[in-house]
């Protein structure tokens, strides 16, 4: 497993609770020319990547647009949509050399509906699906599959991250229902990945039972 993120810290931390071989990389993927330079410069030996998993994303705020924060925007812009991108074009490549890969986006339901004062973070997950979507069509004549999977309300850092480090505002985000974990993703990423070759899950939306859209939510006092 090759992991990324900006904090070496969480990912050494991970890499210790896993049973596979990992290889480290600390990196911001809002960098074009740093993203360039970790995948150009991968040991041969973990270079030959078969499975690409963009799951950096995040949200800042929640605002009317003509309130919003412009830095909070470009937070949003540069990761959930370049990041992706800058990512995506250096590791495609080398998939279609190969003739073998598996492209999984991890979108959002946001990339389905639009929700009061989600503006901006909503077209960034839009954009993930079109993205995705464009990516299919300009890999069907290779073996690469492309995948998105687009998942609710999940009890992660998300809205901690959201709400500038305001833990007791984020808390309140998953209280009276029960929300998906991490685990619920991670299954589904790998259940998406294990299928033959021949099958490619195109989209997977995967929601709390509680939650029946972006904005209708079961929520008890």
């Amino acid at each position: 497993l090759i992991l990324v993120a900006r904090r070496i810290d969480r990912l050494k931390e991970l890499a210790n609770s896993l049973d596979s071989e990992c290889h480290l990389i600390e990196l911001d993927i809002r960098s074009r020319d740093a993203v360039k330079k970790a995948i150009g410069s991968l040991p041969k030996e973990w270079s030959k990547i078969d499975i690409l998993v963009n799951n950096a994303g995040l949200s800042r705020g929640l605002w009317k647009l003509h309130e919003g924060e412009i830095d909070g925007w470009e937070d949003m812009i540069d990761t959930n949509v370049k990041g992706l991108l800058y990512v995506s074009r250096a590791i495609i490549p080398g998939m279609v050399k190969r003739g073998r890969g598996h492209v999984i986006n991890i979108g959002s339901i946001a990339g389905h509906e639009v929700y009061p004062n989600g503006n901006v973070y909503c077209a960034t997950k839009h954009a993930v699906d079109a993205i995705t979507k464009g990516m299919r069509i300009d890999l069907f004549d290779t073996p690469i599959r492309v995948s998105t999977i687009d998942p609710g309300l999940a009890e992660t850092e998300f809205s901690e991250v959201r709400f500038y480090g305001d833990k007791e505002r984020a808390k309140t985000t998953y209280e009276g229902y029960k929300p998906l974990e991490a685990k619920d993703v991670a299954e589904a990423i790998v259940w998406v990945a294990k299928q033959p070759p021949h099958v490619q899950i195109a989209q997977v939306t995967i929601l709390a039972t509680d939650q029946a859209s972006a904005m209708v939510l079961n929520k008890k006092e």
